[in-house]
């Protein structure tokens, strides 16, 4: 099986200094590897296109077969990792916390240490109220882009 620390140091090696950023390595007990990469305004085809081909030559296949796959995480997965959070700033989010409780709102104040969630409230007889919940990044079970239909 491959080594996910083998390709995530390939990975870090080839997007360094290119403005990208590495949000995910998984591999599969089959040999399937999927890498997700992003950029602050959204990675191009391109951009995948072109570390897919340096892992793919810097990898074997005579030594042992795989299935890789470059994307970008896409827009229903929860982030994964602080730039996204930094990315996303200003957007809709929704928030689980540790104790399942969902909230939704407006990304705020990104910091190393966590984030706040403009949201608003409605209470029973009264104008809505825009108020500020703060969240620490461990007390974070899943973020990701609010998607209404």
């Amino acid at each position: 099986m491959v080594e996910k620390s083998k390709i995530e140091k390939l990975v870090t090696e080839f997007i360094n200094g290119k403005g990208v950023f590495l949000v995910a390595v998984k591999v599969s007990s089959s040999n399937r590897i999927t890498v997700l990469v992003d950029t602050m305004q959204g990675i191009r085809i391109d951009e995948c296109a072109a570390l897919h081909r340096h892992l793919e030559k810097s990898l074997d296949r005579d030594v042992e077969d795989f299935e890789l796959e470059v994307s970008s995480p896409g827009l229903d997965m929860p982030f994964g990792v602080i730039e996204q959070y930094y990315k996303n700033e200003g957007k809709r989010v929704e928030v689980i916390d540790t104790d399942d409780a969902k909230s939704d709102g407006v990304l705020k104040n990104v910091t190393g240490g966590g984030f706040e969630l403009e949201t608003e409230v409605r209470v029973k007889g009264k104008p809505k109220e825009i108020r500020e919940i703060s969240f620490n990044f461990d007390h974070v079970k899943s973020a990701k882009v609010f998607l209404s239909i």
